[in-house]
């Protein structure tokens, strides 16, 4: 017989940054920008989005987390992650129905989340909880910034 995973899911906070990054850290593939994820770009960015950024913890630890911010008209996710031994257990579902939550609660109405087109579990998780795939508009960007390198995890 399975045992039933607990876990809770709230907020991050700033002082969860050594877990997440460890998390981060532990995932084949996860990419890391040396700049916006670094404990100074995480601190920017929760002090810009203080609610809707969630984390969850099974047995006092972070096993998943969502960066979730908004610019006042579109909300977006980075760095969704569920550790990977832990994975469809719900956890990754219920992140982000917090997320969502919370950019409900401050009239946000839309989010939208960008996964590496290699990225097969991501993919297939975002499709098989009801999002949609867009193909109908092209992804541009622009660097501002050379020395925010980022970095795929090997392990």
């Amino acid at each position: 017989m399975s045992e039933t995973l607990t876990y809770t899911i709230r907020e991050m906070k700033l002082e969860d940054y050594e877990a997440v990054d460890a998390l981060w850290m532990g995932i084949k593939g996860f990419g890391i920008r040396s700049i916006d994820d670094s404990k100074e770009g995480v601190a920017r960015f929760i002090k810009r989005n203080p609610t809707t950024s969630i984390v969850a913890e099974a047995d006092g630890e972070i096993v998943g987390a969502i960066l979730c911010g908004h610019d006042g008209r579109q909300g977006c996710f980075y760095h969704v992650c569920v550790r990977e031994d832990l994975r469809k257990h719900g956890i990754g579902k219920a992140m982000a129905v917090a997320a969502m939550k919370a950019l409900q609660e401050e009239k946000i109405n839309k989010v939208c989340l960008i996964a590496f087109a290699d990225n097969q579990v991501g993919n297939e998780f975002w499709k098989s909880v009801g999002w949609t795939f867009r193909q109908d508009m092209n992804y541009y960007e622009f660097i501002l910034n050379q020395e925010n390198i980022t970095r795929f995890n090997e392990k």
